[in-house]
């Protein structure tokens, strides 16, 4: 593949994925913000963790991640626990009501990925689920 055909996929992809993202994440009900649920999602996946290293983990600020939080915390989907290794430092956990919200998020975006999913031609349908291994393979560079 020649580089103005790599470009152009990178480029296509970007817009793509970013613009399903967005559109997914407003035919979602009304709740925290994304960077709020991305913190919640680290949170549940990773489990107890210091705001630094939270906002570390997501790219953000850490005044920032301070302002998500205690908002979370505010809604009562995560809690503030002083750290046990040091008492100055705080973590951040994912509550009960936080993962069950998490969870309704999710369930509420697949089903709507998964109606447009269903509106493909099979072709296109096959063709998307082979991408995945790609898509996943870009992930995988990351870490």
């Amino acid at each position: 593949m020649d580089t103005s055909t790599t470009e152009d996929v990178a480029g296509r992809l970007f817009l793509a994925v970013g613009r399903l993202s967005r559109s997914l994440r407003q035919a979602g009900s009304p709740g925290p913000g994304h960077g709020a649920i991305s913190a919640l999602a680290t949170l549940v996946a990773s489990g107890s963790m210091r705001l630094g290293d939270l906002a570390v983990k997501e790219g953000v600020a850490a005044a920032t991640m301070s302002r998500i939080i205690a908002g979370l915390v505010e809604a009562g989907y995560a809690r503030r626990e002083p750290d046990p290794v040091d008492r100055r430092a705080w973590l951040a956990t994912a509550t009960e009501d936080g993962e069950r919200m998490l969870s309704g998020v999710r369930s509420t975006r697949v089903h709507e990925l998964n109606k447009r999913i269903d509106r493909l031609p099979p072709e296109q349908r096959k063709d998307l689920a082979a991408g995945l291994v790609a898509l996943e393979m870009l992930l995988s560079e990351e870490d």
